[in-house]
């Protein structure tokens, strides 16, 4: 696997990161990654950030490659997570910033967009619902709840470490290889690199303590802070085979979004960037290429 730059640290939030970057300048595409994943999965996207005049990049978010790692679970919370991105922000010194994510990634930029902590110019969701809608989805959709049953069972101290983390976390290649659409795309060298960081020492605690603090309260609080409408131009992709995440979860999605551009991606899974690169590639041309970065 050729890597499309370089990694480098950064110091943010008072936190260690540990940082993929490419290309050059003081437009910023942030990368924001989910779980299992790595800065890695973004290796499809960042040349053609680049060729776009961005300068790109991926962190390892906390917990997460050779990032700092905090112990409990309450470094974990949403508040926590959406510094660090202000922090990371504010540490590329750039003058415009467009904040992609996908899965957790996706999860953090929603709020973080919300919250308004610093000012962006698009925003790019992959595969995850708003909050809102999913929050309304959770609650009248039975289907939903069945689909999201890992989440309950990630709350169980140290089982889920052990089940992931057997044989080399080999459990954590088949989340990919199982549930994507275009396995292949799944290279040996790319799992090794997902196995290799869940099979570290804490690395899976810190990874699954993302979800334990927001069972944990970190939801809870947002929601009491209500759903603010996001102003800024908005791209959502959403691979439509998603084993998770059911397409209906972005109905409705607009009343949040005030510049709302949603695509659905057929034969493509909940790894939409990974599993239909070429085709999310498309859309981020669409969305991004022109030269003040308008659609």
């Amino acid at each position: 696997m050729t890597v499309p730059g370089t990694f480098r640290r950064v110091s943010a939030n008072g936190m260690d990161f540990e940082v993929l970057e490419a290309g050059a300048g003081d437009r910023l595409a942030l990368c924001l990654h989910g779980f299992p994943e790595h800065a890695l999965s973004w290796r499809g996207q960042i040349p053609l950030l680049v060729e776009l005049g961005y300068r790109v990049w991926a962190p390892n978010q906390r917990g997460y490659g050779h990032t700092t790692r905090p112990p409990a679970v309450e470094d974990y919370a949403i508040e926590h997570l959406m510094d660090d991105v202000a922090g990371l922000i504010d540490a590329s010194g750039a003058r415009s910033v467009t904040l992609i994510g996908h899965d957790w990634g996706a999860a953090v930029a929603w709020f973080f967009a919300m919250r308004r902590l610093r000012p962006l110019d698009r925003l790019v969701i992959m595969n995850v619902p708003h909050p809102a809608v999913f929050s309304r989805a959770l609650r009248r959709s039975w289907r939903q709840r069945l689909r999201s049953w890992y989440m309950g069972f990630f709350q169980v101290p140290l089982l889920p470490e052990a089940l992931l983390g057997r044989n080399g976390a080999r459990a954590i290649a088949r989340i990919f290889t199982s549930t994507a659409c275009n396995p292949e795309r799944f290279t040996p060298d790319v799992l090794a690199v997902y196995r290799e960081q869940a099979a570290a020492p804490g690395a899976l605690t810190a990874m699954l303590n993302w979800y334990r603090a927001a069972a944990r309260g970190g939801m809870v609080r947002q929601v009491k802070l209500g759903f603010p409408p996001i102003d800024v131009p908005t791209l959502m992709l959403w691979g439509e085979e998603d084993a998770a995440l059911g397409k209906e979860t972005t109905y409705g999605t607009h009343r949040y979004v005030t510049d709302l551009r949603l695509h659905y991606i057929p034969g493509a899974s909940h790894w939409v960037q990974q599993d239909a690169g070429e085709r999310v590639n498309e859309e981020l041309a669409r969305f991004l290429g022109a030269n003040d970065a308008a659609p």
